[in-house]
C-alpha cells in the first residue's frame, strides 16, 4: 500500500504567508501601542486646558465642586464679560500686541539677515564671532538681569516699553543661528547666478533668500510672539504704570485682587491664551517643514 507524502513546495507559500501575516500584525501592534501612548500623553497635557475652560464657565460654587463636573451647570458666560471690564484687560491685550508685534518683526528681519551672513558671506573672524553668539545661549537670563536693569535706568526707560522692545532690534542667538541653519541648506548656484546678474548682497538676500525662507521666518515669528506675549519677568521690573501692563501682569493683578475668583482667573487666562492657539493653528505646517529642513545642508 502506497504512502502518501505532502510536498515540500506546497508548504513553503503557506509558510512565507505566516510569516508575512505575523510581520503585518506586528506592525499593526506597534502602531496600536504608539497610538495609545500619544493618546495618554496628549489627554495629560490637555487636562488641565480643560479644567482651565471649565472652571472659566463656573459659578463661585461649583469650582471646587467634587468629583468635578467637566461640564458646568449651568454655564457662565458673563466671567468673560466680568474679567474683561473689570480690570481693562482690552488695555492689556493693546499693551501686549505692542510689544509681541514689533519685537517679532525687529528680531525675525535682524536675525534672518544675521544668519544669511553667517551662512553665506565670507568676513574675518566670521566663525570666532558665531561662536561667540552661541557662547550667550549659555548664560542664564538672571545673570544680566541687573546690568541691564542699571543700564536701562541710567537711560531713563524704566516705565516705558523700550527695555521690553529696543534690545529686540538687534536680534537673538537662538534666531540666528536657527536661521543661519537653514539658509546653509540652499543650493550655492542661486548665489552664483545672482551674482552673475549683478545682484549685491543685500539685493540676493531680500530677493532671492528672503524669499525661500518662509518656513523658518513663520517659526521664528510664531515662537518670538508666544514668547514676548508670556513674557511676565519684563515687564513685572521694566513697568510701573498700571496703564501699561501687559496681560501677564493684569492676570497676575487679578490673582492679587480677587484671590478667591478663581472662575473670573482661569476666564482671563482663556482669553490671553487665544492668540497664541490662532497662532499655533494657523503657522502648524510651517513648525513641521522648518523643523524637517533645517541642519540639513544641501
Amino acid at each position: 500500500m502506497a504512502t502518501i507524502t505532502s510536498s515540500p513546495t506546497t508548504e513553503l507559500p503557506a509558510t512565507a504567508a505566516g510569516r508575512r501575516l505575523g510581520r503585518r500584525s506586528s506592525r499593526h501592534l506597534s502602531v496600536v501601542v504608539v497610538f495609545l501612548i500619544l493618546t495618554c500623553g496628549a489627554m495629560t497635557q490637555l487636562a488641565p486646558l480643560a479644567y482651565m475652560v471649565s472652571t472659566s464657565l463656573k459659578d463661585s460654587r461649583g469650582i471646587f465642586e467634587l468629583p468635578i463636573r467637566w461640564i458646568p451647570d449651568p454655564i457662565v458666560w458673563r466671567n468673560y464679560v466680568e474679567v474683561w471690564s473689570k480690570i481693562e484687560l482690552w488695555r492689556g491685550f493693546a499693551n501686549s500686541l505692542l510689544v509681541a508685534v514689533t519685537t517679532t518683526v525687529a528680531e525675525v528681519f535682524v536675525s534672518a539677515a544675521a544668519g544669511y551672513a553667517f551662512a553665506r558671506m565670507r568676513f574675518p573672524g566670521r566663525n570666532t564671532l558665531f561662536i561667540m553668539l552661541l557662547i550667550t545661549m549659555m548664560i542664564p537670563g538672571v545673570v544680566t538681569l541687573i546690568p541691564s536693569f542699571v543700564l536701562f535706568r541710567y537711560l531713563e526707560w524704566i516705565d516705558t516699553f523700550k527695555p521690553l522692545i529696543v534690545p529686540l532690534f538687534f536680534g537673538t542667538a537662538f534666531a540666528t543661528f536657527l536661521s543661519r541653519q537653514f539658509f546653509l541648506t540652499l543650493p550655492r548656484e542661486l548665489e552664483d547666478a545672482a551674482k552673475v546678474d549683478g545682484a549685491s548682497p543685500l539685493q540676493t538676500f531680500w530677493y532671492i533668500f528672503l524669499p525661500l525662507a518662509g518656513p523658518i521666518l513663520a517659526t521664528l515669528g510664531g515662537l518670538g510672539f508666544i514668547a514676548r506675549w508670556n513674557d511676565y519677568l519684563g515687564p513685572l521690573i521694566y513697568i510701573n504704570s498700571q496703564e501699561k501692563y501687559t496681560v501677564p501682569l493684569m492676570l497676575a493683578q487679578l490673582n492679587g485682587l480677587y484671590e478667591r475668583e478663581w472662575n473670573l482667573l482661569m476666564a482671563g487666562s482663556v482669553i490671553a491664551l487665544l492668540p497664541i492657539v490662532v497662532i499655533l493653528l494657523v503657522m502648524q505646517k510651517y513648525f513641521v517643514e522648518s523643523v524637517a529642513t533645517t541642519g540639513l545642508k544641501g
